[in-house]
């Protein structure tokens, strides 16, 4: 095809455990999508091959792209793996061991084989430093900075690479923090540097010890890949900006990024839920779980009032990741700003098992892009969820991907029988029926998790399902939680790269306070508010917008007197501190389910400053058909393990119209499959969205 010159276009790129996804957007809103798999030893060779691609099949030019909007993986698989870098902290003299004392907690009071994780920076590369500031930010004791040289002069003998500086009350008067940022840009320019009144200053000791040192520990990792793919793509003729996704739902710059990698290691299920809530709102789905299963996890979150919930600290770990606020003590603690998502290890690749005692497990291990699920035929031999929905005939057997991606029913089957159905003695539908129950239990806990642990009832809500395999799945995910409608969006399976192309810039702004709500003196609250905002106007002038372009959303951190957990409540400009605590007594009821008379305390006042990206990503009405659709072919499916395989109608997404079809029924697209089970109905929308309506 000649590539010709023509309005800008916009990228959208997210790197999945399995596939890398790409979405190219023109300007007058037309989309083209991809699917590749994604390269874990250098995952910048998906993103550069698959735009690459993906501008030559459509004909673009690549000088035409005006953005790529990148969520990836790279940050938070250095944490899983141990592969980033040789870290060293520096503190005051005391406070060497904060990492492992952290808060005293174990995620399970009966798992006796609990370890706790071991800490980024070993004893021996935490350092102590003479200095002390008090909590009014008065100095006890100077800093002394031969004691920072002697800590140096240790940390270049062993080779550190980065170096996190914590030093207790640092987040009320940064100076000796500062003083020992100049001496080793001066001295000792070897080292990335991390310091916690840039990352987070605020109070809590462990948690802003832990976020620092975690931000240090991938410097070098997310500065080195940013660049590589920077230059690659420059190499392929895309000069334009490159913005990271951020775990909290907005974007930031590439050198915002390289710099706070600590902000984009949740990027990856951030763009879904953006999307979830950009489409929910004019779909009339205000209030949404979003479900989100690809190939190695699944995701869930809600949005309520057309905004993703939003967490304040989370917890990044292996295996199950749900962010419950009674679970703590099981991963490395991140008190940054990141969408409320529960997170866990069962996606299309998820391998399934059967232990010594005769239980069957399915995940957190998992397949991922190299070799894949068994049906794959690229050397696995262990079952996967993807091998029990290709045995039970819910995926294409011609292949997925448009066909492209070749799959052998033989393969799965073998692979089903000799690790699962031999050793339970059963035959391979039934075990492949059993994978898949089992991960719609593990999937039904995350969405729990951001439900009913939160006080909400998922029966109120509606299911907004993607992923490569969140179709396949969320009907029966949907009725294990008694929810009745499920909505698909148009181009499900790539729909976190899509979202992505629908966030905007957002920098976070934080500022201890620590009063009495009713001690604070309005004049004073409206100088907080005024400087956090001026901070916001500052960064996002830095990146290029134009005040015209900002907007600034606040919130204040408060808490009972005497507590020592705060809730984050929402507020506009003009607000009253009394007006606060009023509104933090009435959630803390919802949360909590009580309330008291003890005065309240303000923590903190946070402000997200947010540039409204031109060209911004809007999901835009379409026309649906308003006819029956008819299917293009029949397949034998089995929806349940004891009534056999029924044969079911194909179907392929753009034939769906505003009539309903009766399940069962098998959708097909490019990306993704949805699965319709019986005693349920499907239709479009005027989003081209599907609704799937469960009796």
């Amino acid at each position: 095809m000649m590539v010709q010159a023509q309005a800008a276009v916009r990228v959208g790129v997210d790197i999945g455990g399995t596939f890398t996804d790409l979405v190219l957007v023109r300007a007058d809103g037309r989309t083209a999508i991809a699917k590749l798999a994604t390269t874990p030893d250098d995952p910048s060779a998906a993103v550069v091959a698959g735009i690459s691609e993906l501008l030559a099949t459509e004909g673009v030019a690549p000088a035409s792209v005006a953005e790529v909007v990148h969520g990836t993986t790279v940050g938070s698989n250095a944490i899983l793996q141990k592969r980033g870098a040789r870290t060293g902290l520096l503190t005051t003299r005391g406070f060497r061991d904060t990492l492992e004392i952290a808060r005293i907690r174990t995620p399970g009071m009966f798992d006796l084989a609990w370890e706790k994780p071991e800490p980024l920076v070993p004893r021996r590369w935490r350092l102590e430093v003479e200095e002390r500031m008090l909590a009014d930010g008065t100095v006890l004791r100077p800093l002394d900075p031969d004691s920072v040289r002697a800590a140096c002069r240790r940390f270049v003998a062993e080779g550190i690479e980065a170096v996190a500086i914590c030093l207790i009350n640092s987040y009320v008067n940064p100076a000796h923090e500062q003083a020992i940022k100049e001496l080793l840009a001066r001295e000792y320019p070897q080292f990335l540097v991390s310091a916690s009144c840039d990352v987070l200053a605020e109070m809590k000791e462990y948690e802003r010890t832990s976020t620092t040192v975690v931000n240090a520990y991938l410097l070098p990792t997310m500065r080195v890949y940013l660049d590589r793919l920077a230059e690659k793509l420059a190499a392929a003729g895309l000069a334009a900006p490159i913005l990271v996704m951020a775990s909290n739902g907005g974007t930031l710059s590439l050198k915002t990024a390289s710099r706070k990698p600590v902000f984009v290691v949740a990027s990856g299920p951030a763009g879904g839920v953006i999307g979830a809530a950009r489409l929910g709102r004019p779909s009339g789905h205000a209030d949404l779980i979003v479900f989100d299963m690809g190939g190695t996890t699944a995701k869930a979150a809600i949005i309520e009032g057309g905004r993703a919930s939003i967490t304040g600290e989370y917890e990044f770990r292996d295996g199950i990741s749900a962010p419950s606020r009674f679970i703590r003590g099981g991963g490395y603690t991140l008190k940054v700003p990141a969408i409320d998502v529960a997170e866990v290890g069962a996606g299309g690749g998820s391998i399934a098992r059967v232990d010594a005692g005769g239980l069957l497990h399915v995940g957190p291990e998992s397949a991922g892009a190299v070799p894949g699920p068994a049906c794959y035929g690229f050397g696995n031999r262990e079952p996967t969820v993807t091998d029990a929905n290709f045995l039970l005939g819910y995926l294409d057997p011609k292949g997925l991907l448009g066909g492209t991606l070749k799959i052998d029913r033989a393969l799965a089957e073998a692979a089903i029988l000799r690790a699962v159905a031999e050793r339970l003695g059963i035959d391979a539908v039934h075990a492949a029926h059993g994978i898949r129950r089992l991960a719609n239990a593990s999937m039904a806990r995350a969405i729990r998790a951001v439900t009913i642990e939160r006080g909400r009832d998922p029966r109120e809500l509606a299911m907004m399902a993607f992923g490569g395999n969140g179709p396949v799945h969320a009907a029966e995910v949907a009725r294990e939680l008694a929810i009745s409608r499920i909505i698909v969006p148009a181009r499900s399976g790539v729909f976190s790269a899509v979202g992505m192309l629908a966030a905007d810039v957002e920098h976070p702004i934080v500022r201890p306070v620590l009063k009495l709500a009713a001690s604070l003196a309005s004049a004073d609250f409206v100088e907080l508010i005024a400087a956090l905002e001026d901070e916001g106007a500052r960064a996002l002038a830095a990146d290029g917008f134009e005040r015209r372009q900002m907007s600034f959303e606040l919130a204040a951190d408060l808490r009972y007197q005497g507590q020592s957990s705060e809730l984050s409540i929402g507020f506009a400009t003009g607000a009253a501190p009394t007006a606060l605590a009023e509104d933090f007594g009435a959630t803390h009821h919802t949360v909590f389910g009580y309330r008291t008379a003890e005065p309240v305390e303000l923590v903190a006042l946070r402000c997200i400053a947010r540039g409204l990206r031109a060209g911004r990503y809007e999901f835009t009405r379409v026309k649906p058909s308003a006819g029956t659709a008819k299917p293009r072919s029949r397949r034998p499916a089995s929806f349940s393990a004891d009534a056999g395989f029924i044969e079911t109608p194909v179907f392929a997404w753009a034939d769906l119209g505003t009539s309903p079809v009766a399940g069962p029924a098998i959708i097909e697209a490019y990306d993704t499959t949805v699965v319709v089970p019986p005693k349920s109905a499907i239709r479009a929308d005027a989003f081209g969205s599907l609704v799937i309506e469960l009796e």
